[in-house]
């Protein structure tokens, strides 16, 4: 049996799923793989036999979530991400799925453990997500891996993330929604950026300027962007 792509592929016959209308919704993934079984540790037997409806590219269908996760290990990019959750932020599970897409080497949770995970759409299952019970424990974690600790947020202090050259190996730590970042991971962040905004409203929330912040690092380390 050959290597093939599962892309190539057309899935066996589906029953669409419906919407609460009761109209036909198509189904997400691909049926039991048809014919030859392909050959490599990497496929998950379970899933050529039934389907793969998992919310992972195509180029990891029938893949074992061990061997996604490995795959990914081999290429993440070298900042991470942070947030503080004191108050269990919604927004925590939208991150997380915002850095699984850009491939973040981790997030981390800062404050109490649980966090709603409904957000993630189990991406979680593929991000490595570490806990941090204080902000002393998160920054002495940072300093011992030699990551500069960025927070994003509005202060009087902040430099406008448009023009700040981020580094490379960093780490961009993000509040919790209203109260924003605290006072302690303020004071330890060798800069705090802002978000510039043009309406009426004065900030936009975590989740979004977590998403706008991580692809700023890439527009500047993967595509070679730098701010003018």
């Amino acid at each position: 049996m050959t290597e093939q792509n599962p892309s190539d592929r057309r899935p066996a016959v589906e029953s669409p799923a419906r919407d609460d209308d009761g109209a036909q919704q198509p189904e997400v993934g691909v049926g039991p793989w048809e014919g030859d079984w392909p050959s490599g540790e990497h496929w998950d037997p379970e899933l050529l036999e039934h389907g793969d409806r998992r919310n992972v590219l195509d180029q990891y269908r029938y893949w074992k979530h061990d061997a996604i996760v490995a795959e990914l290990d081999t290429r993440r990019h070298d900042f991470h991400v942070a947030i503080e959750n004191w108050q269990h932020d919604l927004n925590i599970g939208t991150v997380v799925r915002t850095a699984n897409a850009f491939l973040a080497k981790e997030v981390h949770i800062i404050g109490r453990r649980r966090w709603n995970r409904r957000g993630a759409m189990v991406t979680d299952k593929y991000q490595h997500v570490r806990h941090h019970p204080t902000v002393e424990d998160f920054v002495a974690w940072a300093q011992g891996e030699g990551l500069t600790i960025l927070g994003v947020d509005i202060f009087p202090d902040s430099t406008p993330l448009e023009t700040y050259e981020l580094p490379k190996n960093c780490v961009l730590v993000f509040g919790q929604e209203g109260p924003g970042l605290s006072e302690e991971v303020h004071a330890a962040a060798a800069a705090t950026l802002s978000i510039e905004q043009f309406g009426s409203t004065r900030s936009i929330n975590a989740a979004s300027a977590a998403a706008i912040a991580m692809h700023a690092w890439i527009r500047r380390h993967v595509f070679g962007q730098t701010v003018a």
